[in-house]
């Protein structure tokens, strides 16, 4: 009963849900590591930290409903830092390379910086295969 959201291309899953083969490159776009999974066991090839919104924005926003478009706003400030352009960067050449999911530890997948970050990497690009 896992919940996908797909925008572009590029898929946004909860990091919990087993892998599928139509996935692709599998990376955890989270600030925080997920609860209760060992890192030995990390279904993903990689950890894109510097893509997620700040400590600050992520308490401020709570997955409150009443706040998701200010959130979009802030984090897309946000992600206007050096840092988190070059996450960015390297998540756009990821995407070019084949299928990019994004995986969060987040119950609401689509109300999730996940969903706001795939709708980013493909503005300006494109529709992603």
């Amino acid at each position: 009963m896992g919940e996908m959201f797909t925008r572009g291309g590029v898929r946004v899953r909860r990091v919990y849900e087993p892998a599928e083969t139509a996935d692709g490159t599998r990376v955890l776009v989270d600030r925080l590591w997920p609860r209760g999974m060992a890192k030995a066991d990390a279904p993903f090839s990689e950890w894109c930290r510097d893509a997620a919104p700040s400590n600050e924005l992520r308490r401020w926003y709570g997955h409150q409903g009443e706040r998701f478009e200010g959130f979009v706003e802030r984090y897309r400030a946000e992600l206007a830092d050096a840092a988190a352009q070059r996450a960015l960067g390297r998540l756009r050449e990821l995407a070019d390379e084949g299928p990019l999911t994004l995986l969060t530890a987040t119950k609401e997948v689509p109300a999730s910086h996940a969903a706001v970050l795939a709708e980013v990497l493909c503005e300006g690009s494109g529709e992603r295969k």
